[in-house]
């Protein structure tokens, strides 16, 4: 089992314990300035301290450090439930009929499971054999790509990733800056339309859809706050093409095109 962290101490040792059965686990931490990787150590993780090469190449250098070829990738404020584990565990103690397998997770966040909008099932492939699997991608998003089939898994993995809603936006505001970044280098555009069409369709999508409606207050929090994830996304990415190249010519004594 492997772990990046960066700054982990709260959630290092819940994220450990959850995978007690497992044969290792390998923590890769980014020079952390807290507790992470002696509480790591403390809870019988090999623990490795490399600098920031950016998501993939992190988790790609995890699965090798492993010691065995079927890795379980966890995020640190993530946990294996005890039904999932028990579906590993049988899994892995045969000759497992796919290369990769994926699981259900789900997202704790204003103080309740979120089993509806665009949060749920949210499949995340997470359990590979390293021999005819690797982390690819870029700024976000960063996947698995298998050169196989893929399983399914029915246990929950579950999810604590924001603390309060300031926590959700400031994680909507780093996420939405790597997009855009994204979506621009690969030569995606954005104008009105979208900007103004996009985010009430996902609102639509996740409260109406995807029964947001069903978790109440949380629910619409939630529907809305996925919205505005979409906006920020389209936004940024009219900035990158408009407002920053526009910036960029003023720089280098250019009139702008008007």
């Amino acid at each position: 089992m492997t772990i990046i962290t960066r700054n982990e101490a709260a959630h290092v040792a819940d994220a450990i314990d959850s995978v007690a059965w497992a044969d290792e686990v390998v923590v890769v931490d980014s020079e952390s300035t807290d507790d992470t990787t002696t509480i790591a150590a403390r809870h019988r993780a090999r623990v490795f301290v490399r600098t920031w090469p950016g998501y993939v190449a992190q988790k790609n250098y995890a699965a090798t450090m492993a010691t065995h070829d079927w890795i379980l990738s966890l995020d640190a404020d993530e946990r294996v439930t005890p039904a999932l584990a028990a579906e590993m565990r049988e899994l892995l103690a045969t000759d497992p009929a796919h290369a990769a397998y994926r699981m259900p997770r789900v997202t704790w966040h204003l103080g309740r499971w979120i089993r509806t909008t665009d949060w749920y099932p949210d499949h995340q492939l997470r359990l590979y054999d390293r021999r005819t699997a690797g982390w690819t991608g870029k700024y976000v998003h960063e996947a698995v790509t298998v050169r196989g089939t893929v399983g399914e898994l029915r246990g929950e993995l579950q999810h604590f990733a924001f603390r309060d809603i300031a926590d959700h936006l400031e994680t909507i505001d780093r996420y939405t800056t790597f997009a855009a970044r994204q979506m621009h280098e690969n030569a995606r555009r954005t104008g009105f339309l979208e900007l103004v069409l996009h985010p009430p369709l996902a609102f639509l999508r996740n409260y109406l859809l995807r029964g947001g409606i069903r978790d109440g207050v949380a629910g619409l929090v939630i529907s809305l706050m996925n919205s505005y994830y979409v906006f920020l996304k389209f936004a940024k990415l009219w900035e990158l093409e408009h407002v920053t190249s526009a910036n960029h010519d003023v720089t280098k004594g250019t009139k702008p095109p008007s």
